[in-house]
């Protein structure tokens, strides 16, 4: 795309990216976000890891399977999720977020869309804002991710399901919300991208923007794919949320194959074997 390629695309793929005490480095290897839900009403699993002590060590169990980074949510953001208060949002996840970064040894991310909580968040210790709007939700998110010199991943977004030329307009979207971005200051060596499975997109949608991950390779930015158990899964197999691993490893395993940087998953130990079983028949060279 002509926009993406003249504003951000000056063709040098960002080699490494700092996140909190972490360099990851891009080139042939996929790396895994655990997800840690502290909510009462996550779609998949909701009230699971409330208690402190019960997320903690849930996420050091994710971090012993192989997660690089563990993403922690106040807030449900599924289909007509109850929307919260910052406050509680931030009740919710700042003593998880500090008791954490006392016992892992690898970055947090905070998955909220509010630069309050963001804040919050970021002083308590999270390395990473992981935004589902964007930075279009809130006008001071972008300033607030700069103040702390934090690492952002941008999720595509928008209000309604309603595309002319999908693909295309999805990068529009995502060529926005870098300009937000690079117009506060953040560097673009501080930045990721999410296309944003199962949001503001339908079924066919969904479907689509998987098969065509490869085409956001030219913002030259790492890619984080999300689908753990959601409902492009659910309705493809035809099972509840509870089973389906085996879907979310599928578009893993794709994830990879199109040069996907990490993927946010439930499901660690599977999802880190596929990434290593994917990645040595990728580059398997006969001798």
């Amino acid at each position: 795309m002509g926009a993406v390629k003249k504003e951000y695309g000056d063709n040098i793929m960002i080699s490494d990216m700092r996140i909190g005490n972490r360099n990851f480095s891009f080139g042939n290897h996929t790396y895994v976000m655990g997800i840690l839900n502290v909510t009462p009403d996550s779609f998949s699993d909701g009230g699971k890891f409330r208690g402190i002590e019960k997320a903690v060590r849930h996420a050091q169990e994710m971090e012993d399977a192989g997660a690089d980074i563990i993403d922690v949510g106040g807030e449900s953001t599924r289909p007509s999720y109850t929307k919260i208060s910052d406050e509680e949002e931030i009740k919710r996840v700042v003593p998880v977020i500090k008791e954490l970064k006392g016992r892992l040894n690898i970055p947090i991310s905070i998955d909220t869309y509010k630069s309050r909580v963001a804040k919050a968040a970021l002083e308590a210790g999270a390395d990473l804002v992981n935004d589902i709007w964007g930075l279009r939700y809130d006008s001071d998110m972008a300033g607030v991710i700069k103040e702390f010199d934090a690492s952002v991943c941008i999720m595509h977004n928008r209000e309604q399901a309603s595309y002319t030329n999908f693909m295309e307009e999805v990068k529009k979207d995502i060529v926005q919300s870098l300009k937000t971005a690079y117009d506060a200051g953040i560097d673009k060596s501080r930045i990721m991208i999410d296309p944003g499975v199962g949001f503001a997109k339908t079924y066919e949608m969904n479907l689509t923007i998987i098969r065509e991950l490869g085409q956001l390779l030219e913002f030259q930015l790492p890619i984080l794919l999300g689908t753990s158990r959601k409902s492009v899964i659910g309705l493809t197999l035809d099972l509840p949320v509870t089973e389906r691993e085996e879907g979310t490893l599928a578009t893993t395993v794709m994830g990879v194959m199109a040069g996907c940087h990490f993927v946010r998953v439930h499901d660690v130990k599977g999802n880190v074997r596929a990434i290593k079983m994917t990645e040595a028949v990728r580059d398997s060279r006969l001798l």
